[in-house]
């Protein structure tokens, strides 16, 4: 797997969060990550990524473009770092996992939950959340 794979676990394996940061839906698979955990992050609503004694799931993402990149990039929260992560079938990719000064929640992170009560109102934030990065690139 190439270096453009980015495994998502959270807010950005729904379409409508993905569709609202970069207008498309990329190329993605179910895929998973032993070894690591999905958590609640305190007073957020998107989860955060630790090391485990379980298995993350989520999806792969691939072909994204640089400017994608550049935008999820930007897009997520300080709380995370770029990692390379080994998935149950053997390949790698890079994901958005909590940095280790990062503070975290001790539950386990419902994509169900998230879906039912968040949602919408958070395509509405990524939507909103893009239109002043994009201002912010024009006058750069």
């Amino acid at each position: 797997m190439g270096p453009e794979a980015l495994f998502v676990y959270g807010s950005l394996q729904f379409p409508e969060v993905l569709f609202a940061l970069i207008d498309r839906v990329p190329q993605h698979e179910p895929a998973s990550a032993e070894g690591w955990r999905v958590v609640t992050l305190p007073e957020r609503v998107y989860p955060g990524l630790i090391p485990g004694d379980a298995t993350a799931t989520g999806h792969l993402l691939t072909g994204l473009s640089p400017a994608e990149w550049r935008t999820l990039d930007a897009f997520e929260d300080p709380v995370y770092e770029l990692k390379r992560i080994d998935l149950v079938d053997g390949r790698h990719a890079w994901s958005y996992a909590c940095n280790p000064e990062a503070e975290v929640g001790t539950d386990d992170w419902s994509a169900e939950d998230f879906e039912a009560k968040h949602l919408p109102a958070y395509v509405i934030r990524c939507a909103a959340w893009r239109r002043r990065y994009e201002d912010q690139q024009q006058v750069g």
